[in-house]
């Protein structure tokens, strides 16, 4: 039976009905026997048609008597009939159709009781009653009257709810449906075949019910349509090519970022500046007696001399005498300039200047120059070296290496050290000799000729020698070891004395007895010898050792009461002592000790 089916084509299981193809034209006389074969082609979705041409329900329509061959007319049915006449293939009932049966339309939400329909968005209404999920017919808004019916235009014959051939018919609820929604004006499908000339005064509205959604805004489809096929995995492509890019810089990036701090840290120690505690500047005075209070004082009066000759060149230090211009050094420090060399002075400000030779005495071991056309000359003080005891502290002040302005400091740790430098020519000519005083304050090559003051900045020697390691050549044997802790000074008592003669005179004069001495006695003592070394007598005639009873052969053991044990030390203890003191001599002679009292007399020095 085909009462309540519209007829036309079969639609496949739960398959939409789309626009029927125009080279399968329905055959004549409605739906496929049973036993025909399935069709393939989809189902026209229903046209649009003019529902209000309709009478109000299928039970106020009466079926034509010759029913227009190729068309099917829906007839009237019993209201509580079943949709279905019994199948005798069992076919289940309408809902649950059978591989035979044509699919049911698409079942739309229907709104729930007392929601309101946008405008536009009415479709057509359902084939059935909306219930309230309980099988009870809901009632319809009170807002939404069923439209009234129209008379279709046309032939007289024409049945209601006539449709165009292919499309499905929707059945307008009778008087038994009075709780249904309203009918809405149904939108035409793409592929749908529509009337030619619609009624007159009816107004197609398009439909938007398929896309309605009763959860979401009004007027907005049911649901939202996807990229065409084929562009979004592109795309999907191309977004992760960029972000690979993206996260490729980023690591490049950071790891830039990350290297430059790494770098600063190393630098710098961290991220965050270090401040340490510290003492604030003081005025810089130190106490007079403290080596910076004692190096404050004399370092404006310490000089250093370049010397430069015809074979040979040297650096030593001096000091200044007096405002005159006078510096006083040692004889070896000028020695290389000899009479024709250049000695320049360069004072401790950085300035300098020409100097020329006043005087120098070998035997000494000491020289006198002066600087001529400077002013503003600070003396540096002249102790007295009598005062000097075993332990006091001392400042040595010179250019080692020629490292100017160095400072050292130490102790006295011995006096009246008697001895002698120089030598090199071999005659005995430039040989020195010197009661000294022992310092271990540093002394290096290069602080020949500076000061060796005390604790009131007062100068108490002049630097001469240094003793070196065995292993090394000291200044005797001409070598340039370094301080071992054995540094020896020119008492300024002697140094004064010969200085004041060599500034008056240009010459220094040397305290003698008249005697020559047997250098080669090996015994303790220093012994007279038997003529001198031009084959004249060891004692001179009418010297003061003549005078004083001395003979040759005598050993002379003490000198003021100290003891001698060579030459040498007689000649540093006579040389002590200015020409014309008086000396007590103890000696023996043939094996009994004598004392003898001489006056010193003076010999021209070299």
């Amino acid at each position: 039976m085909d009462d309540g089916k519209p007829t036309g084509p079969q639609a496949k299981w739960w398959s939409r009905p789309t626009a029927r193809r125009a080279d399968h034209p329905e055959p004549a006389g409605g739906p496929a026997p049973a036993n025909a074969p399935e069709q393939e082609e989809p189902a026209a979705v229903p046209a649009a048609s003019d529902q209000a041409s309709a009478p109000a329900s299928p039970s106020d329509a009466a079926a034509p008597a010759d029913e227009p061959e190729g068309q099917a007319v829906p007839r009237p049915r019993t209201p509580g009939q079943p949709l279905h006449e019994p199948d005798e293939y069992s076919t289940p009932p309408y809902g649950g159709p059978g591989p035979w049966a044509p699919a049911p339309p698409v079942q739309r939400p229907t709104p729930a009781l007392g929601t309101v329909v946008p405008p536009g968005a009415g479709g057509p209404p359902p084939q059935y009653p909306a219930t309230n999920g309980a099988g009870i017919p809901a009632p319809a808004p009170p807002s939404a009257p069923a439209p009234a019916p129209h008379p279709a235009p046309g032939d007289g014959h024409t049945p209601p709810h006539a449709q165009p051939a292919g499309a499905f018919a929707a059945p307008q609820p009778g008087p038994a449906d009075a709780y249904a929604p309203p009918p809405a004006q149904p939108q035409p499908h793409a592929n749908a075949q529509q009337p030619a000339h619609p009624a007159p005064g009816h107004q197609h509205q398009q439909t938007q019910w398929l896309q309605y959604d009763p959860w979401g805004a009004p007027g907005q489809p049911f649901t939202r349509p996807g990229p065409p096929e084929g562009a979004e995995p592109g795309r999907k492509k191309k977004r992760r090519g960029g972000a690979f890019v993206g996260v490729l810089l980023l690591a490049l990036v950071a790891s830039g970022i990350g290297g430059g701090v790494g770098a600063y840290i190393e630098r710098n120690g961290g991220l965050t500046t270090v401040e340490l505690p510290q003492a604030g500047r003081d005025n810089g005075d130190r106490a007079p007696d403290s080596v910076a209070g004692i190096a404050a004082s004399a370092l404006p009066s310490v000089v250093t001399l370049h010397v430069s000759g015809t074979a040979e060149s040297g650096t030593g230090t001096g000091f200044v005498l007096d405002g005159q211009g006078h510096i006083l050094t040692n004889n070896h420090v000028v020695a290389p300039a000899g009479s024709s060399g250049d000695i320049t002075v360069t004072f401790s400000t950085g300035e300098t200047a020409s100097a020329e030779l006043v005087g120098k005495d070998s035997g000494y071991d000491l020289a006198v120059v002066r600087v001529r056309g400077v002013s503003g000359l600070k003396p540096l003080p002249l102790g007295n070296s009598d005062n000097v005891r075993v332990g006091d502290p001392v400042v040595a002040i010179g250019a080692p290496f020629d490292l100017s302005n160095t400072v050292t400091s130490g102790i006295i740790s011995a006096k009246q050290r008697p001895i002698t430098a120089g030598g090199e020519k071999g005659d005995g000519s430039d040989v020195s000799y010197v009661d000294a005083l022992q310092t271990d304050a540093p002394i290096n090559p290069g602080n020949s000729g500076g000061p060796l003051v005390d604790s009131r900045a007062h100068v108490i020697g002049i630097n001469s020698a240094i003793r070196a390691a065995d292993s090394g050549g000291g200044p005797e044997s001409g070598g340039q070891s370094g301080s071992i802790g054995l540094g020896f000074a020119i008492p300024i008592n002697q140094g004064k004395r010969v200085a004041e003669e060599l500034i008056s005179t240009g010459k220094a004069t040397h305290p003698v007895i008249g005697v020559t001495l047997d250098m080669k006695y090996t015994g303790d003592g220093a012994k007279v010898g038997t003529k001198e070394a031009e084959g004249g007598p060891a004692v001179a005639k009418d010297g003061p050792a003549d005078k004083a009873g001395i003979k040759s052969g005598d050993v002379i053991t003490q000198v003021e009461g100290q003891r001698v044990h060579s030459g040498e030390e007689l000649i540093v203890k006579i040389r002590a002592h200015r020409p014309g003191d008086d000396l007590d001599l103890k000696l023996t002679r043939g094996g009994e000790e004598r004392t003898v009292t001489l006056k010193l007399g003076s010999a021209s020095g070299t």
